[in-house]
């Protein structure tokens, strides 16, 4: 099990933003602290999901020291720790169909988060299936 530092970031009237230095486009939000740590679990989870299905290292957690001395971190309403299984799950390639310009706008869009196509649909396609989730048990 891994542990990364996620910090939280709250303007005023909005939600709690969640960030991790180690893994940049890898943000969520929530309306209150404790959806904003819950979210940041589902959303880290899958962004390393997404990096080991695209063959990439994922960095060695860095030190919360290191995170506190970083001044885009300076503002941070609350710092997490957030514990991720380190298991390897089995990846499917697939073949999918859409409109070309869809493409190159989720092209546009992961590459601006740092992100790969492969990350960010799969991220995408999380966040909608616990939308769908959360919004039934209302």
């Amino acid at each position: 099990m891994a542990n990364y530092i996620a910090v939280v970031h709250k303007d005023p009237k909005s939600d709690f933003g969640v960030s991790f230095a180690d893994f940049p486009g890898c943000i969520t939000a929530g309306s209150t602290i404790d959806e904003a740590k819950d979210m940041a679990h589902g959303a880290l989870s899958l962004h390393i999901k997404g990096m080991l299905e695209d063959g990439e290292n994922i960095p060695t957690p860095s030190k919360l020291e290191d995170i506190m001395d970083d001044p885009d971190y300076s503002d941070a309403a609350a710092i997490l720790v957030v514990s991720v299984s380190e298991a390897k799950s089995r990846s499917v390639r697939v073949n999918i169909t859409m409109p070309e310009d869809m493409l190159r706008k989720i092209d546009s869009v992961a590459k601006k988060r740092g992100m790969s196509r492969s990350s960010f649909l799969v991220h995408a396609a999380q966040n909608a299936i616990d939308y769908s989730q959360n919004s039934h048990s209302l």
